[in-house]
């Protein structure tokens, strides 16, 4: 595959995540300033559940009929009808079990916005094989329409409900409705639909590797979002609304990123899965240039924190900022998890994809039982070390696979990390002239950015020549 076919690929998506989670962040913002912590606690409380639920949606087939060489309409016919049964279950399993969540949560209120949110769950299976079809044939400029259309249009409807004084329920119907007009547009613009075929043959061949990632996405997604439970259970849901709003400024930037690289490099990297030189010069490759691109955002983000909380959210949210911070280093890390576990997808070794994801959620949950008794904070911390550990665990496979080592991928991405750091500090120092947060807030931007740009250029990094000749060479088409 083209390297400029793969980069327009890329900014297509990665237009599309930024410009969603550019709508969504604005929204997010005005709806934070309009309601209060609570509201947000009490869908974060019900998030937990529906997240693990998401998770069987898709089942691990988005990724086999990717990664699969061969895959045709019947395959994806089959997998869609498949899909498509087990979310029915799935929101009859949920709307069944409200009123057991809400009595475990000693919140009889959470009843009608459990069944009233968990309709997601029937609409992403409608739309999740429509994405798995986009992400194989690299059609992701589909991506950017129906994803910003359903984004702008929920934020509107969530606004207007949030003035209208709709507490709790501007943030269900806005996410209900993003998902639905996402889900619209994406069904008009993607010509594939699902033929009246069905073979259980094929969809075990493609179980047989899915289900691995199945077990793998569930482990994952309950391991993240048990925080979420302990927190809602053993301390409150303001806690769990200062924890979860402390992670979504610096998880907007990570999964914008994150995401982009994960769509088109998993067809990338599987169109080429038998030769293990190109994987290993692409993985390095995405190593170097998203950390270039992670590292200085995030350290941005964790030295320019406070004014930022002060205006665009307000004071009452600045207990978010201990977790906002811890978050922002956690995620600085992910573009080699990212990278690792592609790679290993592409090779098909989902066996292997899982056994990680078991030993990483075993070190995991030892931390978080070891810290869940000492503050939300502790909790915190547990997710940083482990982020750190599972990064090891994530790269060790690709020593014998790529000949491509940890400590080979640490020195592919300390540069851009030593600056980031580096860069941070000196932005800090601003502070102490006290001036206005706005003021505050754009010289440090502006002092960040010529740092960060003008040692990269001085340094002449790898990484920022990169990005600057492809930049050029996309220009010239």
């Amino acid at each position: 595959m083209k390297t400029q076919s793969v980069l327009k690929n890329f900014f297509w998506r990665f237009a599309e995540r930024s410009g969603a989670q550019l709508v969504t962040f604005v929204v997010s913002i005005v709806l934070a300033r309009i309601l209060i912590p609570e509201d947000y606690g009490q869908i974060a409380l019900i998030t937990v559940f529906t997240s693990i639920m998401q998770v069987f949606v898709d089942s691990g087939l988005g990724t086999a009929l990717i990664q699969k060489k061969d895959a045709t309409d019947l395959d994806f016919s089959s997998v869609f009808f498949f899909n498509l049964i087990v979310c029915l279950i799935l929101y009859i399993l949920m709307y069944l079990c409200a009123p057991l969540i809400a009595e475990f949560y000693k919140d009889s209120s959470l009843v009608p916005i459990i069944r009233i949110l968990s309709l997601t769950i029937i609409i992403s299976g409608v739309k999740g094989i429509q994405q798995a079809y986009v992400a194989r044939f690299m059609l992701f400029k589909r991506f950017f329409f129906s994803t910003l259309g359903g984004t702008v249009f929920s934020a509107f409807l969530g606004i207007g409900m949030a003035y209208a004084g709709f507490g709790v329920w501007a943030i269900v119907f806005q996410q209900l409705s993003n998902t639905t007009i996402d889900t619209l547009i994406l069904w008009l613009t993607v010509k594939w639909r699902p033929k009246k075929m069905f073979s259980w043959k094929r969809l075990k061949g493609l179980l047989s590797f899915g289900w691995k990632m199945l077990i793998s996405s569930l482990l994952d997604t309950t391991y993240t979002n048990i925080r979420g439970l302990i927190i809602g259970k053993m301390y409150s849901p303001i806690d769990l609304a200062y924890y979860n709003q402390g992670e979504k400024f610096p998880s907007v930037i990570a999964s914008n990123i994150n995401t982009s690289i994960d769509s088109v490099l998993l067809p990338t990297m599987s169109s080429a899965q038998d030769n293990r030189a190109r994987i290993k010069a692409m993985t390095s490759r995405s190593i170097k240039t998203s950390t270039y691109i992670m590292a200085p955002l995030m350290m941005g983000l964790a030295f320019c924190s406070e004014p930022i909380v002060h205006l665009i959210l307000t004071d009452k949210w600045l207990p978010c900022l201990p977790f906002l911070r811890v978050f922002c280093v956690t995620y600085m890390f992910y573009p080699i998890h990212t990278a690792n576990l592609n790679a290993i997808k592409a090779m098909g070794r989902s066996d292997l994809f899982l056994k990680l994801e078991i030993l990483k959620k075993i070190v995991g949950m030892g931390l978080l039982i070891a810290t869940m008794w000492f503050g939300v904070m502790a909790m915190t911390y547990s997710l940083l070390i482990s982020c750190v550990l599972s990064q090891i665990i994530n790269s060790w496979p690709n020593k014998k696979l790529l000949n491509y080592s940890y400590k080979e991928q640490l020195r592919d991405i300390l540069p851009s990390i030593t600056l980031s750091i580096f860069m941070g500090l000196i932005v800090s120092l601003v502070s102490i002239f006290h001036l206005p947060s706005l003021i505050t807030l754009i010289m440090q931007i502006a002092v960040g950015i010529i740092i960060y740009i003008g040692a990269s250029k001085v340094l002449r990094l790898d990484a920022y020549e990169y990005l600057i000749s492809m930049i050029g060479s996309l220009l010239k088409v």
